[in-house]
């Protein structure tokens, strides 16, 4: 898995070697059309994928494991230092430790709205919305 935005998703792809790649929004890249996200191309893309296979899409998906996810969005007042903050970064490490290979914890700015965004994933829901209420805390005390 890559990090979340165009950035990370492209650079996972180059370093695999792979042309078609995505984000859980829907957002996909597909390299050997162009570089950026375009919904048409994408969808083409992936209907491509499914003749080539010779399978359904459901039968391509039945090999994606998704965890379930948790996004929780957390006011701050604008222009907080929250990635210095040292609850929220103890709380953020302790989540990460908990978790360990069988999730993942993404805390990023908003480009749009003063908040935090706060993602869990996790492989059991009750533990992802546990952790991601856990972090929602400690974000509120920034």
């Amino acid at each position: 898995r890559a990090k979340v935005g165009d950035r990370y998703v492209l650079e996972e792809l180059a370093k695999r070697g792979w042309l078609l790649g995505g984000e859980g929004s829907g957002h996909l890249l597909a390299l050997d059309k162009q570089t950026t996200g375009d919904g048409l191309v994408s969808a083409l893309q992936v209907l491509q994928c499914v003749v080539r296979s010779g399978r359904t899409l459901a039968q391509l998906l039945q090999e994606v494991s998704l965890f379930p996810q948790i996004l929780l969005n957390v006011r701050i007042a604008p222009g907080s230092d929250w990635r210095s903050n040292t609850r929220l970064v103890r709380e953020t490490e302790a989540v990460q430790a908990e978790l360990g290979a069988l999730g993942r914890v993404l805390i990023r700015a908003s480009g749009t709205e003063p908040v935090l965004r706060v993602m869990v994933e996790a492989r059991d829901a009750a533990q992802a919305s546990r952790c991601a209420e856990r972090l929602a805390e400690a974000a509120r005390a920034v």
